[in-house]
């Protein structure tokens, strides 16, 4: 009896061992994915500026800059972009759609962890082609493949097994959205949150994502300089939690922000298909959703690219804040911008152009939710003390974790980004109701509901069931 409890403790510390060599390997191994996909956002970040430059001379020269009176150029400069996106992906990385994060999430449960390494270099480029020149649309897409993209090679380098090149892939996805967001924690909870549209994650690669996500933002803060170190917007510390009461009224934006994602969702679903069904050569399917986003933005401007600018236009509405084309910071006007930025979204993304679906939910969470506030405002008593960009940050969340399908997230990442942690119980409030509300729905066609529905899991159901 003794010697048979003795040979299973002898096996259980084996496979303790075991499991630590494995752990510390990864441990390792994370950290290299981690500062090698810093070191890609930083490229991709100078990428992005110096693309910015040229964007925001054209900006500036609706009012009187060097390009004052080359407006018109807004009506073709989206098509352009989009356009060169598409064709130099075509050529060089042929990724379905040019998806981002939606690629890499099928690379996941697909196909074993496996994505090229020319998208490295390709998928940026493209991206910063695309939604540089005003394409409506976002760098997390781009940035998150370039992560994955990034883990996936090393491990292939490495002769790593299919597990670990999956695990490895999943800490660069997160690697890259912690720098490029300056998020690091909801950058490592992205990593192991986005595989599935349920409550479920992905466990194995959890503290590889910690650590790649902790390496590549010092990384990437170290080179990129101080500002790396700040968050991304600045909410006045002034809006806080500290009524009870005001939970209703976010229960109403939660609401709000749950019809909205619909919408969302419904609009860019029908135009997806519309151009996947149209038999017209896809170069010209980019450019017709480039052009109709450029349509857009002639007259409402705030539309075009990433559209932080209105988000920090909204968080600064106390002070003044305004939407160019679009006027003062009233409901109305911010009800226009969400659909607008839907609309431009839709046919920039859905026609094939390469950007991500991340950026723009968070524009339209902020839209709402500060249109919601201000109707809130209107309706309470003073006495409750609410303010619309607190509503805004809320709608933010809110709208990414009921869309995407990241709650945890979500909740983390609004607060890494703002720089307050002061509202952080409606902001979890609003995404665990709309989270909640929209169960079934979700804007990344690859998310799978849960590790049952996983092909990664497959042997572990036939191996337990």
């Amino acid at each position: 009896m003794l010697k048979k409890a003795a040979r299973k403790s002898r096996k259980f510390l084996l496979a303790g061992r075991g499991m630590s060599v494995r752990t510390g390997r990864y441990f390792g191994e994370s950290m290299l994915v981690g500062a090698v996909t810093g070191l890609a956002v930083v490229v991709f970040k100078y990428m992005i500026d110096f693309a910015g430059m040229l964007y925001g001379r054209l900006d500036a020269g609706r009012d009187g800059g060097w390009l004052d009176g080359r407006r018109w150029l807004l009506l073709i400069l989206p098509a352009a972009g989009a356009l060169s996106g598409y064709l130099l992906i075509k050529r060089f990385a042929k990724l379905e759609h040019a998806r981002g994060t939606d690629s890499a999430i099928k690379a996941y449960h697909q196909r074993d962890g496996y994505i090229t390494g020319t998208v490295i270099t390709v998928k940026p480029l493209a991206s910063v082609l695309t939604v540089g020149t005003g394409g409506s649309a976002g760098y997390e897409g781009p940035v998150t493949l370039l992560g994955a993209a990034c883990g996936s090679f090393m491990a292939r380098k490495m002769n790593l097994s299919i597990r670990a090149r999956r695990i490895l892939m999943a800490a660069g996805l997160a690697a890259g959205i912690a720098a490029l967001f300056q998020a690091p924690l909801a950058g490592a909870i992205f990593g192991f949150e986005i595989f599935y549209s349920s409550s479920d994650i992905e466990d194995e690669t959890v503290l590889p994502c910690f650590i790649a996500s902790a390496v590549s933002y010092a990384v990437y803060a170290f080179l990129a300089g101080k500002a790396a170190w700040d968050p991304l917007f600045v909410l006045d510390s002034q809006y806080s939690f500290s009524n009870g009461l005001r939970l209703l009224p976010y229960f109403a934006l939660a609401v709000v922000i749950a019809f909205g994602v619909r919408f969302y969702i419904s609009f860019f679903r029908a135009t997806e298909k519309a151009f996947e069904e149209s038999r017209v050569p896809g170069w010209i399917k980019v450019s017709v959703g480039g052009l109709v986003t450029g349509a857009i933005g002639f007259f409402y401007p705030d539309v075009l690219g990433t559209s932080y600018s209105a988000v920090k236009a909204v968080f600064a509405m106390g002070n003044g804040g305004q939407l160019s084309g679009l006027g003062s910071l009233t409901a109305t006007g911010l009800l226009a911008l969400f659909v607008l930025k839907v609309v431009a979204t839709s046919f920039t993304v859905g026609s094939g152009g390469s950007g991500g679906l991340f950026a723009p939910a968070l524009v339209c969470g902020g839209a709402l939710g500060a249109a919601t506030g201000i109707v809130m405002k209107a309706v309470f008593p003073d006495a409750l003390g609410i303010h619309p960009p607190a509503f805004a940050l809320a709608g933010m969340a809110g709208f990414m974790a009921s869309a995407l399908r990241i709650p945890l997230t979500s909740i983390v990442m609004v607060a890494e980004m703002s720089g307050n942690h002061q509202l952080l119980l409606p902001v979890m409030w609003v995404c665990g109701i709309s989270f909640w509300l929209n169960n079934g729905w979700t804007l990344y066609r690859s998310q799978v509901h849960s590790q049952e529905s996983s092909p990664v899991h497959a042997g572990r159901r036939s191996k337990h069931g």
